[in-house]
């Protein structure tokens, strides 16, 4: 699915239920993702399961049960663009090039992640269950 695709359609109330790129993600791959303070940067704002990694977040929800709290289109949709549940949200949106400002010029043109790798958050996402 294009990022021009994500208009109303791709979204059912809170939740957007259909896979950005047609088949399932990797969990391990998301995971890694989660955890790597140089590509996603969730741990700035997030605690996770992660207990290797230190000094995690604690603006934002913890990680750990989100498995049990939403959806996995639920969390796909907060993880495209969280703004569209909390206008007010200081959660980046990981796949939308619009209605951006300050932009750092190396995510100039391109989202912060890619299809497949939101769908590897959100098969990580999906398996952290309470």
């Amino acid at each position: 699915m294009s990022i021009a695709a994500l208009a109303g359609e791709a979204v059912a109330q809170d939740a957007m239920p259909g896979s950005l790129t047609g088949r399932p993600g990797d969990a391990v791959r998301g995971r890694a993702i989660v955890a790597d303070r140089t590509v996603g940067l969730c741990l700035l704002c997030h605690t996770a399961p992660i207990p290797e990694e230190r000094f995690q977040g604690n603006l934002a929800p913890g990680l750990a049960g989100a498995g049990s709290r939403w959806s996995e289109g639920q969390l796909r949709l907060r993880v495209v663009d969280a703004s569209r549940l909390n206008p007010d949200t200081i959660m980046p949106p990981y796949y939308r090039l619009e209605r951006l400002r300050r932009v750092a010029g190396n995510f100039s043109g391109r989202t912060i992640l890619t299809a497949e790798q939101i769908e590897d958050v959100v098969a990580y996402l999906v398996t952290l269950k309470e």
